[in-house]
């Protein structure tokens, strides 16, 4: 798999303005747009970074708001634009909450950004943990866990095949046609989460694990106990935001630490003023 290394990782970005998570977005995300993300896919893709993110909520209560942040642009219509303005960075939904949706719905959209793309998405799904959310959306959060599993092993037989069929606990279907449907005959899973749950999931169901609000430490001695398939991505989010135009060595050393604790795919929070110092970090990194 291709892309831009740095110490031993792959890089992928953390798409501003699309996602601004209290302490980690700048203050001129919140009257920017698709034309400033545009800017940041085109150079991202340019200087040879793995993917770019796009994270779902449909809606945030405001107390959830102050630790989740308020702001998730839809990750279909975001990415299927971006994927129109580049030519070789992945689109990862980083995640989608799979209880949200039909998997066939899933299938069908996604695999349509998928052919936009021309085989570049990445499906990162969770179980998703907003209780009101799942009360507004009427889908039940007790039991989510074995859904998902169900819904996973559904997209599997259905991504990338024009006639589907699946029988399983929860979601059955014969016989249809999806059309269009994805390229990319196996389009990876990445599966969310902070749980050993997760990992367990990702490695029975997917192609890799992209968890959240670990230590380094932590996920190291998690992948220790489990057995990884080969190509396996673990994709880590160190939660410290770096400058790697002032303190590359710092960099590095992250990058570094992260990379001996197991993780092949790095997103980095970068410090920046405006989308110019942000584009100026992108450089310094890709350096």
């Amino acid at each position: 798999m291709d892309g831009l290394v740095r110490s031993g990782v792959r890089l992928g970005v953390i798409t501003p303005v699309a996602t601004q998570m209290p302490g980690a977005h700048a203050g001129w995300e919140a009257d920017a747009g698709i034309e400033q993300m545009l800017q940041i896919a085109r150079a991202a893709d340019r200087l040879g970074f793995d993917h770019l993110t796009c994270s779902e909520h449909v809606a945030v209560p405001p107390a959830d708001a102050e630790v989740r942040g308020a702001v998730y642009w839809d990750p279909l219509s975001t990415l299927g634009c971006l994927a129109g303005h580049t030519e070789r960075i992945r689109l990862a939904t980083y995640v989608l909450v799979l209880g949200y949706h039909h998997p066939l719905e899933l299938a069908k959209r996604y695999g349509t950004l998928d052919r936009i793309a021309n085989g570049r998405l990445v499906l990162g799904v969770g179980v998703g943990t907003l209780q009101r959310e799942f009360e507004l959306l009427e889908v039940p959060m007790a039991g989510r866990g074995e859904r998902a599993d169900d819904a996973l092993r559904a997209l599997r037989a259905s991504m990338g095949r024009r006639l589907v069929s699946y029988h399983g606990e929860h979601y059955r279907f014969d016989d249809l046609v999806v059309e269009p449907h994805a390229v990319n005959e196996h389009v990876p899973f990445w599966i969310g989460g902070r749980s050993r749950r997760s990992l367990r999931r990702a490695v029975e169901l997917g192609d890799g694990w992209a968890p959240f609000g670990l230590k380094a430490a932590n996920l190291e001695a998690w992948l220790a106990d489990i057995e990884r398939p080969e190509r396996f991505e673990v994709v880590a989010q160190p939660g410290a935001l770096v400058d790697p135009s002032a303190e590359p060595g710092r960099v590095d050393e992250l990058l570094g630490q992260w990379g001996s604790a197991g993780a092949t795919v790095v997103d980095l929070h970068l410090t920046h003023h405006s989308l110019a110092h942000y584009l100026e970090q992108l450089d310094a990194l890709a350096a």
